[in-house]
């Protein structure tokens, strides 16, 4: 789901808005502000996080407990960003406050989208007060936001930041999107299926900012949809040779990741459904089919790109794979010993892992094996070297001893964002 979309409103005075079988909850943003105000009047950390698990998250909605349970949130993760943010919540708190004033145009919304599409199953949304890790997803039929994100706009405070990811994220937001990015979570309650193939994930999302273009009849305005339009042809290019990997990070929710023009998988998928949209003569069948498609069924999903048209040129799969395969980067070598080497020398310091490729520095995915922590004997590593081929690892060696670590592949990429090759790549060795 989009990382930083997904928004819901309520009416002023209840907490529970219910029209045309539209349900709006906002109880959890009131009960948020309420610990936040008892946590500033203490330094107690035990007697905050009674305050935070009192006042905010057992009384919750059950939209709040499936986001903190989807998105990994606590008690103690939550006393900790008040601490370190200050700056942040109280200039975000009027935005999260103002969302109950947009109740009646996002139920007008979810009206127009049922004129679109009479299949529409009723949905549940949840406003709360995230974690500062995502805008918002769905469970089931429910809609679940993170208003912490979702409200944030260029005014907010993110000085107190180190990743750039909210900054970029807030600096092209406005209280006026909120509508579009809630019909688009809606519209994911509404699909079968998805895999983490490139090719599905990105029509899955795609889908949902055209479907909800339609619903409020009036262009999106997003980042990576203003981008996409000035190259498309280049765009169109790249996805086509990466569309059949499950490799998602150059094309979706790479937002903290990638600071320059992430999540052109949406902007892809959002084309891909316009020209299916276009190319067929029965418009209503046509949104039948972008919101019924099953991301399950691979046949399915290809048989879905072949109708749109969007690719003039025909598609061969096959060859599409084994190029993409060819630029997968592989370990080409282990010195100064081999992979299984049974007579180590206990007393070398350094281990070196070349790669096919040029990688890139800054990211690594190095885990203990299933026998763990005792058979793990890197101390720290020292980074690239030979023209950023090789990485260097400090190793500390006992005599007689087994070693055994995890080089896993979605931790590491070559420079033009190739993953390895190998998903796991098993490195294991015994000092003599």
């Amino acid at each position: 789901m989009k990382t930083f979309c997904t928004f819901i409103f309520t009416f002023l005075i209840t907490s529970v808005y219910s029209q045309n079988s539209n349900k709006i909850y906002t109880s959890d943003i009131d009960n948020f502000w309420t610990a936040y105000d008892s946590i500033q009047k203490s330094k107690d950390f035990h007697k905050n996080i009674q305050f935070i698990n009192t006042l905010y998250i057992e009384p919750g909605t059950k939209g709040l407990h499936a986001f903190m349970k989807a998105r990994n949130y606590n008690d103690s993760l939550y006393v900790q960003l008040i601490k370190d943010y200050p700056k942040f919540w109280n200039s975000v708190r009027p935005h999260t406050l103002e969302i109950k004033n947009k109740t009646t145009e996002l139920n007008l919304a979810v009206e127009k989208l049922k004129k679109l599409y009479p299949n529409l199953k009723d949905a549940e949304m949840y406003f709360t007060i995230g974690g500062l890790r995502s805008g918002g997803t769905v469970d089931g039929n429910k809609v679940l936001v993170g208003a912490e994100i979702a409200t944030g706009n260029s005014t907010v405070d993110v000085s107190e930041f180190e990743n750039s990811w909210l900054k970029n994220t807030f600096e092209k937001q406005s209280l006026d999107n909120i509508v579009y990015l809630n019909i688009h979570e809606y519209i994911h309650t509404q699909q079968n299926g998805g895999n983490n193939r490139v090719l599905n994930q990105s029509i899955k999302e795609g889908s949902c900012d055209f479907i909800a273009q339609l619903a409020l009849d009036k262009p999106i305005q997003t980042q990576y949809l203003n981008y996409g339009r000035r190259r498309l042809a280049e765009i169109k290019d790249s996805f086509r040779k990466e569309m059949f990997s499950a490799n998602l990070n150059n094309w979706l929710y790479n937002g903290s990741k990638k600071t320059e023009n992430p999540d052109l998988g949406y902007f892809v998928g959002y084309e891909i459904c316009k020209s299916y949209y276009q190319n067929s003569e029965n418009k209503s069948e046509a949104i039948k089919d972008i919101i019924e498609l099953n991301y399950n069924d691979d046949q399915d999903v290809e048989h879905f790109l072949i109708k749109s048209k969007f690719f003039s040129e025909k598609i061969d799969k096959n060859k599409i794979i084994k190029e993409y395969n060819k630029n997968l980067p592989m370990i080409t070598k282990i010195d100064p010993f081999k992979n299984n080497a049974q007579a180590v020398d206990p007393s070398i310091k350094e281990l070196r892992i070349t790669f096919s490729k040029q990688m890139d520095t800054k990211n690594f995915s190095i885990s203990l094996s299933e026998k763990g922590k005792e058979y793990f004997p890197i101390t720290k590593i020292k980074g690239y070297e030979n023209n950023d081929t090789t990485l260097v690892l400090l190793i500390d060696l006992k005599p007689n001893k087994n070693y055994e670590f995890i080089i896993n592949n979605k931790g590491f990429k070559s420079k033009d964002g190739y993953p390895l090759k190998d998903d796991k790549y098993s490195i294991q060795f015994k000092t003599k």
